[in-house]
């Protein structure tokens, strides 16, 4: 007496297709320029409240307002930031001033995370690298007024 065997499970032949590139659709590719993925960058990063624009520091010094059009320390500016776009991917630096007592390494921790997520969302660009350096510390106390 023969022992019926279990029918063979068949193989599915799945299509595997390329992962569709930043941009690209059956109809065409959208570029998004360098200055615009930096202006989406700088945003994102100023969109914490204990992160903004650093004062422009000369030999170490800061010299904020000394020159013309220099921008100072403030909490609600935009940073300073680069950005340079590889094809699909991002890599971008900031230069910050974080609240003072925030802890530097949160709100620095905090800031990579919602650029790249920013860029990723607005641009459809992968951030590979989030270079941030932290120039100043800001701190809300008013200096007193000078003497005339």
């Amino acid at each position: 007496m023969a022992v019926p065997q279990p029918p063979q499970q068949m193989s599915a032949v799945t299509e595997t297709r390329p992962a569709p590139l930043a941009g690209r659709s059956e109809l065409g590719a959208i570029s998004v320029a360098d200055g615009v993925v930096t202006k989406i960058a700088a945003r994102a990063a100023a969109e914490n409240p204990d992160a903004g624009a650093a004062t422009a520091r000369l030999l170490g010094r800061a010299v904020p307002g000394a020159v013309p059009g220099v921008r100072s320390t403030d909490l609600h500016a935009l940073p300073k930031t680069t950005v340079d776009v590889d094809g699909s991917k991002a890599y971008v630096s900031l230069e910050i001033a974080v609240r003072w007592p925030a802890a530097v390494a949160e709100v620095t921790e905090q800031v990579r995370r919602h650029v790249r997520d920013r860029v990723r969302e607005l641009a459809g660009l992968e951030v590979d690298e989030v270079h941030i350096v932290v120039a100043d510390l800001a701190t809300d106390i008013t200096p007193p007024p000078r003497v005339r």
